[in-house]
């Protein structure tokens, strides 16, 4: 009986998760229209304070702000249900796509419908790294930690321990100093860090399996694999879908080629997960065209990981992957906000964060550029012209007007239909 009056704003929570376009920006903008401006759910003041905590955490920030509301209406009971309405129609209709993707490809291969696809993530890339590099490097030590991040990331791609360890490396960096945020009154002495245990478990206790998995060749291991995968990017990723789309890329499209996975697993029953180029690029471009978290691209990579084992297994790839992505966001949002007000005292925390921003805006710089090496815009051919004017287009689309997303994916698609005509 206490759910049912909750029932409107599960449904408020619904048709948001239906019409929330434009990444995690426009869903703030519909948050702040929706729940504080129309439902009154909560304040203008508690939804930038919502927002600025999880500014803080790694996973979805959006999903995280939206949860929060739940929660502080009707504790985590409410905001488990308000996160599982607002990940579901985006999921499902990812995971829905890696099913058609095949067929889809088929017909559409003669029209080169998604020719431009790859160029166009690019350019969504570029444009993210651009806007985030005017947010987050404003002195010395972030615009170093910037250019290292990004030599490194180009150069270490393929290694998919690269990113963890700039991350933790860019937050002690940028707490050497206390000059540019100093410490303002006496911090609480304590702590309490035990509601964090079940986050840390799972993040252990999937990487041990998984590689156990691995080394002894478990039959059927790859869901253990995908799940400590994703489990991993959704506590790792600072930055939104801009930052997780070339973690995926780095662990299911580059690293499976590198010389040493081979190796790993030259005489292995079951193959390391490994998606196509062309496949991980079309979803990649997709996501930026349906409502709701781009974290989403997680469903479709889990059905492209497990579609060489049948419709049950895909479907159960997409399960595992939208689950393990989104329960590190949904773990330290309602572990950490209890205690929010107290790390607020730690200018340790902020100092971190510094850094943090910097290393992700170096990823999304190396990322555009590393992405960029797999499209034709070096030779002397139509295509190269035409490729390196959709990826300026997207950037000037996306930075000099108002148009949603899911237009400029239709105009990419447009333009790929169009050119396979007239070649």
């Amino acid at each position: 009986m206490v759910l049912l009056r909750h029932i409107p704003f599960l449904r408020a929570v619904f048709l948001h998760s239906i019409s929330a376009f434009g990444g995690p920006q426009g869903h703030f903008g519909m948050v702040m229209k929706t729940f504080v401006h129309q439902r009154h759910d909560v304040t203008e003041k508690e939804v930038l304070d919502y927002n600025s905590f999880c500014q803080l955490l790694p996973g979805a920030s959006s999903t995280q702000v939206l949860t929060l509301i739940g929660y502080k209406r009707g504790g985590i009971p409410l905001a488990i249900l308000t996160l599982l309405i607002w990940i579901f129609p985006a999921c499902f209709l990812m995971g829905a796509f890696s099913f058609v993707l095949q067929y889809f490809d088929n017909r559409s291969q003669n029209m080169g419908i998604f020719k431009f696809i790859q160029p166009m993530a690019v350019g969504f890339l570029a444009f993210a790294a651009a806007k985030s590099f005017r947010l987050a490097i404003h002195n010395t030590i972030t615009t170093v930690i910037l250019v290292i991040s990004a030599i490194v990331t180009f150069f270490l791609f393929k290694s998919p321990w690269v990113f963890p360890i700039l991350i933790v490396a860019g937050g002690f960096v940028t707490n050497l100093s206390d000059k540019r945020i100093p410490q303002k009154g006496i911090p609480p002495k304590k702590i309490k860090w035990g509601n964090i245990w079940l986050f840390a478990i799972l993040f252990i206790a999937a990487g041990l399996v998984s590689e156990l998995a691995r080394t002894h060749d478990w039959p059927n291991r790859r869901p253990l694999n995908l799940f400590e995968n994703t489990y991993r990017f959704g506590s790792l990723v600072f930055g939104g879908g801009q930052v997780l789309i070339p973690m995926m890329y780095e662990q299911y499209v580059e690293r499976p080629k590198s010389e040493q996975v081979i190796r790993k697993n030259l005489y292995k029953k079951e193959n390391v997960i490994s998606i196509e180029r062309d496949d991980f690029y079309t979803g990649a471009g997709i996501v930026r065209a349906i409502p709701g978290p781009v974290f989403s691209i997680s469903s479709f990579m889990g059905g492209m990981a497990m579609n060489d084992k049948g419709p049950a297994w895909q479907v159960l790839g997409c399960i595992i992957a939208s689950i393990a992505i989104f329960l590190p966001s949904a773990l330290l949002v309602l572990f950490f906000f209890p205690i929010w007000h107290n790390l607020q005292r730690y200018a340790v925390v902020f100092r971190a964060l510094e850094g943090i921003n910097a290393v992700v805006v170096g990823i999304m710089v190396a990322s555009t550029f590393y992405m960029m090496k797999d499209i034709s815009i070096t030779e002397f051919k139509t295509v190269s012209l035409l490729n390196i004017g959709v990826i300026a287009g997207t950037w000037l689309l996306l930075a000099l007007t108002r148009l949603p997303s899911p237009v400029i994916v239709l105009i990419c698609l447009l333009l790929g239909w169009l050119a396979g005509l007239w070649v």
